[in-house]
């Protein structure tokens, strides 16, 4: 739940501040729960998009109004035991990259491109996570990964 909050917000203190907002959510709206309409990680997923959405409601004045330095936000690299110091810095500007760049997609191309690509969701599982028939889960996905490769690629950042 950290990292899909992590990943929305790009701010590492938001995120825990969301995160401890899902599992008190969901502490309070246990009895909600149904296995008949999916699976329990499914659910705390839907749980934690839609605070995520009311979050996005509530902080989109604050978003236009703050400045580009508070709008730069890094992902939190921690070294791997035997990873040279080269590795690690272009994997932080890598991932600052990434980062960077999912935070310019819209939320509905962003959230997609999340659930798939870095939680792992199958298309199944995103249809019930968005609410939204699996044609446009796909379509989604797609153009959330063309845009996601275009800015990339205009930030000088090439497939291997």
């Amino acid at each position: 739940m950290y990292n899909l909050c992590y990943r929305f917000t790009g701010r590492s203190h938001e995120a825990e501040d969301l995160t401890q907002e899902v599992f008190l959510r969901v502490y309070r709206t246990l009895a909600s729960y149904r296995s008949a309409h999916g699976g329990f990680a499914t659910w705390m997923t839907s749980v934690t998009r839609n605070l995520l959405i009311d979050h996005y409601r509530r902080t989109k004045k604050d978003r236009a109004t703050s400045s580009l330095d508070d709008e730069m936000s890094h992902v939190e690299e921690r070294p791997a035991p035997g990873r040279r110091p080269d590795q690690l810095a272009v994997a932080s500007e890598l991932s600052g990259q990434v980062q960077s760049a999912l935070q310019k997609l819209s939320p509905d191309l962003r959230e997609a491109v999340i659930l798939r690509d870095l939680q792992g969701l199958d298309y199944r599982e995103i249809q019930d996570v968005l609410g939204v028939p699996e044609g446009t889960v796909k379509s989604r996905i797609n153009r959330g990964r063309i845009e996601l490769a275009r800015m990339l690629g205009e930030m000088g950042v090439r497939p291997q």
